[in-house]
């Protein structure tokens, strides 16, 4: 829908701008049938816009540019429209016919150039809207907009140094905060460092991670890690609880490394009493299956099943009803255990269908977790979804 509105809020002016540039031409009043001839093909076109029917909106707007060929915003949104259908190469044509043309001015032309720049990039052609975007910044037209273009092309090459050039030039450009995306890039090379065992050069990225984001969830974790690998389970322990502090949010995703720190490092009695305050915040179900599995190691069977049915009956959830089934299977015989087979494969094949994680800021679902949401491309936005089939 942003990118419909987007292109009505192109052609909204363009409608009247049509009108006064044709008048003005002629120089003659255009007589009342005209102009409403004229305004009446403009909303046919918005409203097969508004119905998705692209491909009749591009022959009403076709129509109009011929009307008048000096009317830029019809071009653009045509070119916005041939775009959206993927029809890149009609949209690079025309933007390139665009900037061509002799007479436009600074402002059109810049923005005709943007808009081939994004045609460049959604046909793949990274070099050339790298160089486009780049020349724009240069000149300082338009500059943020080509910014954040260049830094996407950036993270999508995982060209982490040039990206956070360009992130601290947005920043010092706009005045935005770009602190978190920026910390994120940190944490991206610090993981790079780790898988080739460049543990020094890891560190000193995570440190300027903190240095962008003092409560860098990522950052914590991936420290966490670091010492993990390394032996050191009780300073992993510790990063992993600040993980926690910085945003609860991300606890499914860090309790499994940190009980292996707790097991690895002889805490399991100060793991239950964090479970247990975790589990007084946080209102997901995984602390409760920690704590579950906590106590049929050390306590046995019946404990472990009494808590998890007490926690069931104020959470429901689908993930901890597979849980209770499968401590109860071993006692069941007959029909009762086929019957809770059954019931158990209906739970897995439900869950198996689940996005289990959301973006708070597009909508996308994902059934794992991503830092950067594979849909709009924002950092730290993938989050757990609650629910009774979820966390």
């Amino acid at each position: 829908m942003s990118a419909l509105l987007y292109v009505l809020i192109l052609l909204v002016p363009a409608a009247f701008a049509s009108g006064w540039w044709t008048a003005r031409r002629a120089g003659v009043r255009r007589s009342g049938a005209q102009v409403s001839e004229l305004s009446s093909d403009y909303f046919r076109g918005l409203n097969y816009l508004l119905n998705e029917e692209q491909d009749k909106a591009i022959e009403v707007f076709l129509k109009l540019a011929e009307y008048n060929r000096d009317t830029v915003e019809t071009h653009l949104a045509l070119g916005n429209l041939f775009r959206r259908r993927g029809e890149v190469d009609r949209a690079i044509r025309l933007h390139q016919h665009l900037v061509s043309r002799p007479g436009l001015s600074d402002a059109m032309k810049t923005v005709a150039l943007l808009e081939l720049g994004e045609d460049y990039m959604r046909a793949g052609l990274l070099d050339r809207a790298e160089t486009l975007f780049s020349d724009l910044v240069a000149m300082d037209a338009h500059a943020p907009s080509a910014l954040r273009h260049l830094i996407a092309i950036y993270q999508h090459e995982r060209d982490w140094h040039k990206a956070i050039e360009h992130a601290r030039r947005l920043e010092a450009m706009t005045g935005e905060d770009e602190a978190g995306m920026i910390a994120q890039f940190y944490c991206e090379l610090a993981e790079q460092s780790r898988q080739h065992g460049a543990r020094q050069d890891a560190r000193e990225y995570l440190r300027q991670a903190f240095a962008c984001q003092p409560d860098c969830v990522r950052a914590f974790m991936l420290t966490g890690r670091l010492y993990a690998e390394e032996g050191q389970h009780a300073d992993a322990a510790k990063a992993y609880e600040h993980a926690v502090e910085a945003d609860i949010a991300f606890v499914p995703e860090i309790l499994p490394p940190l009980l292996n720190s707790y097991a690895r490092s002889q805490q399991m009695e100060h793991a239950e009493h964090f479970l247990r305050d975790i589990l007084e915040r946080y209102h997901g179900i995984s602390p409760v299956l920690a704590l579950t599995r906590l106590y049929q190691q050390r306590d046995g069977e019946r404990t472990a099943v009494e808590f998890l049915t007490s926690q069931l009956r104020q959470r429901p959830s689908v993930r901890g009803l597979m849980a209770l089934i499968d401590a109860t299977m071993d006692k069941m015989e007959g029909e009762a255990r086929e019957n809770f087979l059954i019931l158990r494969d209906l739970t897995k094949k439900l869950l198996e269908g689940q996005a289990m994680y959301r973006c708070s800021r597009c909508g996308f679902g994902a059934k794992a977790h991503h830092w950067q949401c594979p849909s709009c491309k924002s950092w730290s936005t993938i989050r757990p979804i609650h629910g009774v089939a979820n966390e």
